[in-house]
This record gives structure tokens, C-alpha cells and sequence, in this order.
């Protein structure tokens, strides 16, 4: 069930912010498509959602502009492109260089990352600033990148126009918990402990002085925000659940054998390795199976794993599946188990819920903000020993008591429906921009039970 005040919220916040003019806003998100998953998908699927509602005109990287096309929208009207291919593709040169690769170093590629977004917006600005003079937007949105990393140069050019900016939401930068030295050194991201370096970037405190809004899509990131910049920074996760592709409704009836998926990447700080010597025992004592969904760099290891425990005939590895189809393999299982250490959103922990299905989370990142008590499993922990002993732990209270598991997880179904569609999450936004364009109260774009 939600809470008094998650209820109270739902039920004030139906009729607020409307009006009979739609505020025009220019878009900027040069990774958006719908075809794609992970930070695309979302800042698509924020763009498609607030369109609805607002005049929107999407501003993209020419790599998305088939994409979008395919969804209807039309270009030149509905959305534009900027073309920095070239020195986008340079940048991933010097990143695989410097020994990241698709699977492994993304803070290198992060590093360089703002060279790309520079020229992005200097070739936004080039092309709009006449039409932001004259008027023909109210809003401007630097929906991506979505790094906390990554500056603007725009804020103090479109303050001076009195056009007001909104950023975000962004998120990252979740520390590495400590006692997990060696998943770091295995990903490639030494370069992490030098993050901090980002706030003497250009643009860093202009973006946050003079935005006129500041979204940050986990606690963590927004206690990173500077004491001066606080009063216009807003809580919201970035990740949100389109009812068309995750629409189906767990109907099983937990019993034992229980079925529990992992769904991720198969790298080191997903920790899937964790979650199956946890399950080890259940496995083989036939209380417990486990579907794998996903692909990577550790696949061997993990079926080298699987194999030396002697519970291959417990646990399918699926490989990768499309997006569209993981919801057929999570609607037929019992559980979710995420047991990622450093996991900045936590998209597939909404999608379960949406679901149905329990979601069961390491303590830690943002898969733990979206489980309220009684819509989730939080596994608290302090190193790689006891995060799977705390895994085994809770599996082994579930299997004594199954029936916890409906319960919990219809409960996480209405949690995901009432705050977290996209439709929600547009509401949410167009209050902010209701809020930096008439002024008024504060909004609260989540109850404060999140």
C-alpha cells in the first residue's frame, strides 16, 4: 500500500499545474532514442512523456535522428540535430586508447565527455540564440548529459536573456563502497577517485548558480550540489515505466521451488557471481531456481561458476534479451534479486515492480531509494562477505514464507503506477517549470515517505 503522505500527494497533485497555455520549451538532449536502452531510452522517453503536455521542441545528436523520425516526429518541427560526429567519434578513440572499452572504464569515457558536450551546446546556442531572443521559448531544458560531471555553458548566456534554465535530472557518482577495491580495479575505474576534479571544469558553478532549476535523480547527487545552488535543486529519479512495454501482471502464486531473476550486465560490480554462491545451497536442495538475463565480459565466469557449484540444472543463462522481452521472463518469477554495488538509477528494479514482482536490493545507490518499506527487499551490507550472506539470508526467510512475496510485490506494482510512469514523471517536471516561470510554492515532486 502507499503511505498517508505517498497518497495525499497522488491525490493533490492530479489537478496542479495545469493551464490553458502549454509552455513552450526547448529540449536539449543529444542522447535520446527510443531504440536504445539505458540513459537514451530515459531521456526519449522524459522527451515523448513531456510532449504531451508542453510544446516541446527536441534538440538531438544526428545519430537519433532516424529513430525519432520513426516514432512520428517530425524534423524541423518537432525536434533538430546537431552534427559533432566526427569529434564525438575522436573522443571514443582516445577513450579505448586510454583502455576503456563498451563494457569496462566508463569513467574515462566520462572524463572526456564534456569535449563532446561543449560542442554540442556551442552549435545549440550558434543556431537558437536569435530565436531565444526573440521570445519563442520559455524554458530552456538541458535534459543529458545525464553526469553531474558535465557542465554547461549556457546558464549564464540564457539568464542574461531571461529565459530560465532547467538541468537535469542527473545522477552518478556514487562512490565505490568500501572492501570493493578489487570490482573497481576489475572495471577499469581507478580514474574515479580523481572525480572531484570535475568541479574545476568551465561551466560547473555557472551551470549551478544560474540554472533556474537543478533536478538530481538520487540523494546522493543531491547532497552533492553546493550549498548555493540548493534552493532551486529538486529530488527526482530519472527513471520511469512505460506502461505499453512493461504492461503485463505478474499472476503466479509464490510457492516453493521460488523463482528469482538477475537481469543486468554481466560485470563485476552487478555482482551476479554473489547472488548465485547465495542460492548455491537453495538450488541444490531444490527450494530455488534462478534465471541470468544478460551478457558481458564475465559470462564465462559465471557459467564456470554455475558449473564448479554443481547447479547448472537450477540456473538458466539466458544471454542477452531484447528489452521488449525481458518483461516475459521477470513476469513469470517471484523475485528480482539486485545485488549491484554501485548502481546510480536502477531501472530494472522499477520495471519488477511494475510488475509485480519483489524486488530484492543491496543496500546501497539508487535501486534502494525506489523501495519504500513493504514494496521491496533491502539487503544492507560492508563488504562482499556479508552482502551474499545477507542475500542467503532473506532467500531463506522467503522460501519459510513465500506468501510474502504476492504481498510485497502488489504492493510494488501500485507504488510504480502511482509515482513512477513517465505520464507522472511529466507532471512532475511541469511543475518545475510552472515554479521557475510564475514563481509560487515550492513544489514537492515526491512525497517525502520516498
Amino acid at each position: 500500500m502507499l503511505s498517508e503522505v505517498e497518497q495525499d500527494y497522488v491525490a493533490d497533485s492530479v489537478g496542479q499545474y495545469t493551464g490553458d497555455r502549454r509552455i513552450r520549451v526547448l529540449l536539449l538532449a543529444e542522447v535520446a532514442n527510443p531504440e536504445m536502452v539505458s540513459v537514451p531510452l530515459v531521456a526519449w522517453s522524459i522527451a515523448e512523456a513531456l510532449s504531451h503536455v508542453a510544446d516541446v521542441h527536441l534538440v538531438t545528436h544526428i545519430r537519433n535522428r532516424d529513430a525519432i523520425a520513426r516514432q512520428g516526429w517530425a524534423e524541423g518541427s518537432a525536434f533538430a540535430t546537431i552534427d559533432t560526429e566526427a569529434l564525438v567519434q575522436g573522443l571514443f578513440r582516445a577513450a579505448r586508447a586510454l583502455g576503456a572499452s563498451d563494457e569496462r572504464g566508463w569513467t574515462i569515457f566520462q572524463a572526456l565527455a564534456p569535449i563532446g558536450c561543449l560542442a554540442f551546446e556551442r552549435a545549440v546556442w550558434k543556431r537558437y540564440r536569435p530565436a531565444l531572443a526573440a521570445g519563442a521559448f520559455d524554458v530552456v531544458h538541458r535534459l543529458t548529459p545525464m553526469s553531474p560531471t558535465t557542465p554547461s555553458i549556457l546558464g549564464a548566456r540564457l539568464k542574461a536573456l531571461g529565459v530560465p534554465m532547467v538541468v537535469g535530472p542527473f545522477n552518478g557518482g556514487l562512490p565505490w563502497p568500501a572492501r570493493f577495491t578489487a570490482r573497481m580495479h576489475q572495471e577499469r575505474e581507478g580514474l574515479s577517485r580523481l572525480r572531484g576534479a570535475h568541479r574545476w571544469l568551465p561551466g560547473y558553478r555557472s551551470m549551478r548558480r544560474n540554472a533556474a532549476a537543478l533536478l538530481a535523480g538520487s540523494l546522493f547527487t543531491l547532497g552533492e550540489i553546493p550549498a548555493y545552488a540548493r534552493k532551486h535543486s529538486f529530488y527526482l529519479p530519472e527513471n520511469g515505466i512505460d506502461p505499453t512495454r512493461f504492461g503485463k501482471s505478474r499472476e503466479r502464486r509464490a510457492h516453493v521451488p521460488l523463482r528469482g531473476a538477475f537481469v543486468g550486465r554481466l560485470v563485476p560490480y552487478k555482482c551476479a557471481d554473489v547472488l548465485i554462491r547465495a542460492s548455491a545451497a537453495l538450488i541444490r536442495a531444490g527450494m530455488l531456481t534462478l534465471d541470468i538475463v544478460g551478457d558481458g565480459p564475465e559470462r564465462d565466469a559465471v557459467r564456470a561458476l554455475v558449473d564448479s557449484l554443481g547447479i547448472a540444472q537450477g540456473v538458466t543463462l539466458h544471454g542477452a534479451v531484447a528489452h521488449a522481452d525481458v518483461q516475459d521472463i521477470l513476469v513469470a518469477c517471484d523475485f528480482l534479486a539486485c545485488p549491484s554495488i554501485r548502481e546510480f538509477g536502477g531501472g530494472v528494479v522499477l520495471e519488477a515492480m511494475a510488475l509485480g514482482v519483489t524486488p530484492i536490493v543491496a543496500d546501497y545507490g539508487g535501486p534502494t531509494e525506489l523501495v519504500a518499506a513493504g514494496c521491496g527487499i533491502r539487503v544492507p551490507f560492508t563488504g562482499p562477505e556479508d552482502l551474499e550472506e545477507g542475500f542467503g539470508d532473506a532467500l531463506r526467510a522467503l522460501i519459510a514464507a513465500p506468501e510474502t512475496l504476492d504481498t510485497i510485490g502488489a504492493a510494488a506494482r501500485r507504488r510504480v503506477a502511482n509515482l513512477f510512469t513517465w505520464q507522472r514523471k511529466a507532471t512532475q517536471v511541469m511543475a518545475v517549470y510552472r515554479w521557475v516561470l510564475e514563481g509560487g510554492a515550492r513544489p514537492t515532486l515526491l512525497p517525502t515517505a520516498v
